[in-house]
């Protein structure tokens, strides 16, 4: 078999995980001594491991069993021939940026590329159930870095990092999501176009075998891996308690750099991002914010284009500058614009053609960043 192959195996052996995997390999030193090894030998490193605890018998049993070297070969050309690429901790395209984090994967399938050790990444997280507001600005910061040549990282899931993705692939930018299930997996199954656009110029990533179901433990887990991947964290919209705040306590471990988007303070969405700029974290409103940190001398170019200096007409320009992130009901914009309502509805059709404008609902527009 191939080296690969060996370690394919051992990263799949049952119950052996990641700090079972690291005492086999200090203590015979690759996957194919471990493959190779007797049952006395194997015992005999069990019983010079009773202190800590770690490995049982049934451990060794499962390593005996699983030693068929056609089946293992089989199901390593299973992966290739499904676009599925393996990497592991002793091969040396494994990412530079994880093999030090606590508890680092043995191994990662992906699907598309794994990022190379020199790429400028930033993790974007946040709210499933995000607002409108949230939305537009994940979208709009993933945009902005990726044009700079930061790719975007986060986890597929609904809300904040989906609209992260889409912000980056918007403008032709790389970005990479990890999965909490098998790398066969879209999950939630409603992202399954981003799920394969994606894999054009970035990667889905998962330390879980093809087959592996999205369960509720395995999200914290493959949080340290977006955390470990990236230069920075950026959090758009988090609740006091959001799950998005492990993926920066795991950050903060690793030494990362965290920026948090601030919010109103009565709204919920924003207290774990408010409490976050208290602790210390960046607080950001531009894109150029985390820039001038990741790119050495960086120097903005001038931006003629911004949308709300585009050219309108009199009545055009009164209505934009009654919307903003916040959705506002057609309404309320007569009533503050004091334009009839056939008048406001030309100019809201006029204002959303240009791309200036979107309804996030019937009749409730906010303007497009």
């Amino acid at each position: 078999m191939l080296q690969e192959e060996y370690n394919y195996w051992l990263a799949n052996i049952h119950n052996v995980g990641i700090k079972k995997i690291e005492l086999l390999l200090q203590y015979f030193g690759s996957a194919e001594a471990v493959f190779r090894a007797s049952k006395e030998i194997l015992l005999k490193f069990l019983y010079e491991n009773e202190t800590n605890r770690c490995f049982l018998m049934n451990d060794i049993e499962n390593i005996c069993i699983g030693r068929d070297e056609v089946k293992i070969h089989d199901s390593y050309a299973k992966l290739a021939k499904n676009g599925i690429y393996f990497v592991s901790k002793e091969e040396e395209h494994y990412p530079d940026k994880l093999r030090n984090i606590y508890e680092s994967p043995f191994a990662l399938y992906v699907k598309g590329r794994i990022p190379h050790d020199d790429e400028k990444l930033l993790a974007v997280v946040g709210a499933r159930e995000c607002s409108p507001y949230g939305k537009e600005m994940a979208k709009h910061f993933a945009a902005e870095l990726v044009r700079e040549e930061i790719s975007i990282v986060s986890g597929l899931a609904r809300g904040i990092d989906s609209y992260a993705h889409v912000g980056a692939l918007s403008t032709g930018g790389i970005t990479y999501g990890i999965l909490g299930c098998g790398i066969d997996i879209c999950y939630p199954k409603e992202n399954i176009g981003l799920y394969m656009d994606m894999q054009k110029e970035g990667g889905i990533i998962s330390e879980y075998a093809p087959g592996i179901p999205p369960l509720r433990g395995n999200f914290p887990m493959r949080n340290r891996i977006i955390s470990g991947l990236c230069d920075g964290i950026l959090v758009i919209e988090a609740k006091e308690k959001s799950g998005s705040l492990i993926t920066v306590d795991m950050g903060l471990e690793q030494g990362k750099d965290v920026y948090s988007l601030p919010g109103r303070v009565w709204d919920c969405l924003s207290g774990g991002c408010n409490n976050l700029i208290k602790m210390g974290a960046k607080l950001v409103t531009d894109p150029k914010d985390i820039l001038e940190d990741l790119i050495p001398n960086y120097n903005p170019a001038s931006d003629n284009n911004k949308k709300n200096n585009k050219i309108l007409e009199t009545n055009g320009k009164i209505v934009y500058a009654r919307l903003s992130l916040q959705p506002i009901h057609i309404e309320e914009i007569a009533l503050q614009t004091g334009l009839s309502m056939d008048l406001l509805m030309e100019q809201l059709v006029f204002l959303e053609l240009r791309g200036l404008i979107t309804q996030t609902a019937k009749n409730y527009y906010i303007v497009k960043i």
